[in-house]
């Protein structure tokens, strides 16, 4: 079973990036996940899903799974394109497109 380390994206309904710093290690599913007819629950029989290891930079996840012997796949984060906008440019005069509601 192959572990993905990634580093998670910001949380699209808050504002800051906490806990963004932080690497994971996670297996990836084995088996699918299946609806239970009665109560509609989902359930799966695989329990390596569960775990999820934080590390605090991508060398450790690696060194951690090279350690164990946990053949991993380490994903590349792109890195945030911060474009510094403020209020006042909406009324800026020489806009490119016209301002409207």
């Amino acid at each position: 079973m192959v572990a993905r380390i990634y580093q998670p994206t910001k949380n699209p309904m808050q504002s800051g990036r906490g806990k963004s710093d932080d690497w994971i290690l996670e297996y990836a599913r084995e088996t699918p996940r299946k609806i239970e007819p009665l109560m509609g629950y989902t359930s799966s029989s695989d329990m390596k899903q569960q775990i999820r290891l934080n590390f605090s930079s991508p060398e450790e996840a690696v060194a951690y799974a090279e350690r164990n012997g946990i053949p991993y796949q380490l994903a590349n984060q792109k890195q945030r394109k911060v474009r510094a906008t403020s209020y006042s440019e909406n009324f800026r005069f020489d806009r490119k497109q016209a301002w409207t509601h």
